[in-house]
């Protein structure tokens, strides 16, 4: 019966193997500041930002500090998008920023993740580049 409980937990427990989280010099604001301003220099669009920390307040519960990021460049989307349409469902790309109560933290989901089960090619430029600019707007919010 304890392998029962177990292998129920195991399932029922998402992987995080598939989303990326680096550690955030400052506040959550900072952060996220730091990220917009990285996002904003390439010249990818920022479609919105969601502050799910106020949304909590807002709805009379607690969160702690997490806002999101929706931001995308169509020369990297679209050729996506141009292989399967479903890839609208996805992307515009994300990043959330956030706080556990000790550290602030820069999370995001691996784009080979995101487009796993869209009839995309693996092998598509612009993945590694989406990929890459992720892994930097993440190093530029994390600051120093």
């Amino acid at each position: 019966m304890k392998y029962v409980a177990l292998a129920a937990c195991l399932v029922a427990t998402p992987a995080l193997a598939d989303f990326e989280r680096m550690e955030a010099e400052g506040s959550v604001d900072d952060a996220f500041a730091r990220l917009e301003t990285a996002v904003e220099g390439t010249g990818a669009t920022i479609f919105a930002t969601i502050d799910h920390g106020q949304g909590a307040v807002d709805a009379g519960m607690e969160l702690g500090a997490s806002r999101l990021l929706i931001f995308g460049n169509p020369d990297l989307g679209t050729p996506v998008m141009q292989e399967d349409m479903l890839a609208g469902l996805v992307l515009p790309l994300k990043m959330l920023v956030y706080s556990d109560g000790e550290q602030t933290w820069v999370a995001y989901e691996e784009v080979e993740e995101t487009i796993d089960d869209l009839d995309v090619d693996d092998d598509l430029e612009v993945l590694d580049k989406m990929e890459s600019a992720l892994e930097t707007f993440a190093k530029a919010a994390a600051g120093g």
